[in-house]
C-alpha cells in the first residue's frame, strides 16, 4: 500500500512537472541533461566502488540490457532495424526518382489528412448547432 501511495504520488508530480518544463523548452533539455549525467555518475561510481572491473561491467551491463530488449534498440534503434527488414536503402542509396515519390506520397498523404480535418471541423460544427 505504502509503495502504491509513493508510486501514485511521483506519478502525479511528474505529470505536473512536464506539464510546466514543457512550456520552457530549453530549461526542460537542461535539467533533463543534468539528471541523465548525475545519474549516470552514480552508476558509475557505485561500480567504482565496488571494484566491479571492466569486463565483469561488460557483462553484467549487456546481460541487463538483453534481458529488458533495450540492447539492440539502443544500439542500433528500431527504424534503422525494421527499414532493413522492409528492405528499405538508406537515402544515400536512394535514387532521386524514387526520393520524389516518397515525397509526393508524404504529399498526399498531408491533402488527405488537411481533407480529413476540414471534415470533422464541419461535422463538429453540426453537432454544435443541434445542442
Amino acid at each position: 500500500m505504502l509503495i502504491k501511495k509513493i508510486i501514485r504520488f511521483f506519478d502525479k508530480l511528474e505529470n505536473k512537472v512536464r506539464g510546466k518544463l514543457s512550456h520552457y523548452p530549453i530549461l526542460y533539455a537542461f535539467i533533463g541533461g543534468v539528471g541523465i549525467v548525475l545519474f549516470w555518475r552514480g552508476v558509475w561510481h557505485i561500480a567504482d566502488d565496488t571494484s566491479v572491473n571492466s569486463i565483469l561491467s561488460l557483462i553484467i551491463g549487456s546481460v541487463l540490457l538483453l534481458i529488458t530488449g533495450i540492447f539492440v534498440s539502443a544500439f542500433v534503434g528500431s527504424k534503422l532495424i525494421i527499414s532493413g527488414l522492409v528492405g528499405e536503402r538508406k537515402i544515400e542509396e536512394k535514387e532521386e526518382k524514387e526520393l520524389q515519390t516518397e515525397e509526393m506520397q508524404l504529399k498526399n498523404l498531408q491533402e488527405t489528412l488537411k481533407r480529413i480535418e476540414e471534415k470533422l471541423e464541419h461535422i463538429d460544427q453540426e453537432v454544435e448547432e443541434k445542442k
